[in-house]
């Protein structure tokens, strides 16, 4: 094997626990400051939902999550739900995730969606 494939090798095997590990905090944070609006499974069955106007998103719904890019639910998670166009009940998570922390959660609630 040559040097730069071990090198390769040595990558992928370092880069493989850590995205597990952004995505078990991204999930530890999901449950903590989303689930109770939008499901822990992403259903937007949370206990909250119901008091909210509208329908809450379903992150499950893979036709509906396409139509929005990582940038547009990363400005929903930071900014807030209107700043992204979306439900003005979706409160900023500026204040309460940094944004290695909110590209965790968009990746996490893209995990939702089981094509």
């Amino acid at each position: 094997m040559t040097i730069g494939a071990l090198f390769a090798t040595a990558i992928a095997i370092v880069a493989g626990p850590v995205v597990a590990a952004d995505l078990a905090a991204a999930k530890k944070n999901f449950s903590l400051f989303c689930a109770s609006c939008h499901g822990e499974t992403g259903h937007a069955d949370g206990f909250a939902a119901a008091r909210l106007p509208g329908k809450q998103r379903d992150f499950s719904n893979c036709t509906a999550m396409k139509r929005f890019s990582d940038e547009t639910l990363f400005t929903a998670i930071k900014e807030g739900g209107a700043a992204a166009g979306m439900s003005t009940a979706m409160p900023p998570g500026k204040d309460v995730f940094r944004d290695d922390e909110i590209k965790d959660l968009v990746s996490y609630v893209r995990s939702f969606c089981k094509r």
